[in-house]
């Protein structure tokens, strides 16, 4: 709560609002059942110690949360993740308004939906990630971003193409354009590894991450009809 506070007033936020996640995305997990399916790998081989650490975190987590519900605005949804709810927000529910929104996260995934009005602060890094910084972190351009993780895939247990990774991503979409264009061009030329990967793997892949991993195009999927409606209701006094 304390630390909720005390961020609100750094950034002279007037709306502020929690999103949490609850479980695995639902939506994810029934368009690739392996989503996420490494942690459940951890979680079984975990020790007698490990496994009362982890149930203690998420019960202080759920005490928090109920600690706060009387003071913030809190959306939590079984099946939905909180970044969903955060690309629903930005780019739908506060879209036209030209006040600044911060996500306040360390999830680096979150800097997919960074733009003029929208920027993330890490409370592990204490820094501040924008689109006018996003060249000291990271070595390809913002609008290529999304493109280069879908190529490349990460945690969750979403698989990119083999051997492709940031470089050689931002490689084959300077030379061919964007996901799409690259698939057009199918297969390419080339006698590399990861060339001959991005043949076999690259059209079911590209087309699958993209789903996963576009929060802003496929967030209101993510969440759900009934529960973006229940959102709508949550914050219409914040508009």
């Amino acid at each position: 709560y304390r630390t909720v506070k005390s961020l609100a007033k750094s950034y002279d936020a007037d709306r502020i609002i929690l999103t949490c996640d609850w479980g695995k995305s639902s939506y994810r997990k029934e368009l690739y059942p392996e989503y996420k399916a490494d942690r459940e790998e951890k979680v079984a081989n975990q020790t007698d110690e490990e496994r009362k650490d982890f149930e203690e975190f998420f019960e202080d987590y759920e005490k928090a949360v109920e600690y706060c519900k009387d003071s913030f605005t809190i959306l939590k949804y079984r099946g939905v993740e909180a970044d969903d709810i955060a690309a629903y927000l930005s780019y739908y529910v506060f879209a036209d308004d030209p006040h600044d929104i911060w996500l306040i996260s360390s999830d680096k995934d979150w800097d997919l939906l960074l733009n003029e009005h929208v920027h993330r602060f890490s409370y592990v890094t204490r820094k501040e990630y924008t689109i006018e910084n996003w060249n000291e972190y990271y070595e390809y351009p913002h609008d290529m971003a999304l493109h280069v993780k879908i190529l490349v895939g990460g945690k969750d247990n979403v698989t990119g193409i083999p051997g492709v990774g940031a470089k050689r991503a931002h490689t084959l979409l300077n030379t061919y354009g964007d996901i799409f264009d690259l698939v057009a061009s199918l297969p390419i030329p080339g006698k590399a590894v990861y060339i001959q990967n991005v043949n076999k793997f690259g059209e079911d892949n590209i087309f699958r991450n993209l789903q996963l991993i576009d929060k802003i195009t496929y967030c209101k999927d993510a969440i759900g009809k009934e529960n973006v409606e229940d959102i709508n209701e949550q914050i219409k006094d914040l508009l």
